[in-house]
């Protein structure tokens, strides 16, 4: 499928989401209201510098020093904020073929990412070269997908992690995308794939009943939607598939939304889908609102950098 058809061009869009039985107008007059920023990248590539005044598709978007000024400020703006990475960290740029991923972890880490996951070109290097520069990354990865107990990376995931913002507990978990027919083997070694619709069902199961979590988000690495091929599990699949995710930020086919896609899971509720292409050109934001009663409702678009 051509790049292009995916690309919906990054605008002031927004998406308003009821999920939990109230409107966004419902939290304005209610006094104990909380707001959970999620910001999310994915599939920046290694594109560590803004585009050039010539770039004739990007000119002077993108840039991790862009992107700095732009988080520091909802930061001010909103302290409840959660900075989320889906994957596709590595490759696409020389600071890749130099470094090896060394400085992109070390500058995500300036930048204070919270977690990410793992997307298929963060081994190409291979296992051994992405193990190699974990020690530069102050951030979790999470993956429930990838079985990685005997490789060197054993130990080095989690399936999912917790946070606490105000009064609210966020679950966040990842998923990657098959490996097999996308990566040599010799690259991923004996990684196992667990299918993804059963590990979200398990993640979920656990993050809303075992965790008590009043927001789970999945950081995906599958792709957003496959057109005709039924075989493929897109976020989209997932997201019908599946229920108690309230966000999957994706990754991968580098899809330009500019604001949340809104799904019916399987319980015929609202959930978001969202993904903000690639090589860092568009930064994602979700304001989630918490009423007294913990029910939520969302707002979301795509900022240009």
């Amino acid at each position: 499928m051509k790049r292009r058809d995916f690309i919906q061009q990054a605008s002031a869009g927004t998406a308003l989401a009821t999920l939990g039985g109230l409107g966004l107008q419902s939290f304005t007059t209610i006094g104990k209201t909380s707001k959970i920023t999620i910001l999310h990248t994915n599939d920046v590539h290694s594109h560590i510098d803004a585009f050039g005044p010539e770039d004739e598709e990007n000119a002077n978007k993108g840039g991790v020093a862009r992107r700095a000024t732009l988080i520091d400020s909802i930061r001010k703006e909103n302290p409840n904020t959660l900075l989320l990475d889906a994957g596709d960290i590595f490759q696409g740029t020389p600071y890749f073929n130099y470094y090896g991923g060394e400085l992109e972890f070390k500058l995500m880490s300036k930048l204070k990412y919270d977690v990410a996951t793992i997307g298929n070109h963060d081994f190409d290097n291979g296992i051994d070269g992405l193990y190699a520069q974990l020690p530069h990354a102050e951030f979790q990865f999470v993956s429930a997908n990838y079985d990685f107990s005997n490789t060197i990376m054993d130990t080095h995931t989690k399936p999912y992690k917790i946070f606490k913002k105000d009064r609210v507990r966020i679950g966040v978990f990842g998923l990657g995308i098959e490996l097999n027919g996308l990566v040599a083997s010799t690259m991923y070694k004996e990684t196992k794939y667990l299918d993804p619709i059963e590990m979200s069902q398990e993640m979920t199961r656990i993050l809303k009943d075992k965790e008590q979590c009043d927001l789970i988000i999945c950081l995906s690495h599958l792709g957003y939607h496959y057109g005709n091929d039924s075989n493929r599990i897109s976020d989209l699949k997932l997201a019908k598939a599946t229920k108690d995710i309230d966000l999957i930020i994706g990754g991968h086919t580098h899809t330009f939304l500019s604001k949340p896609t809104i799904v019916k899971n399987n319980e015929d509720k609202n959930m978001l889908v969202n993904q903000v292409g690639c090589n860092g050109i568009n930064l994602g934001r979700i304001d989630f609102y918490f009423d007294a009663d913990k029910n939520k409702s969302a707002h979301g678009t795509s900022i240009i950098v």
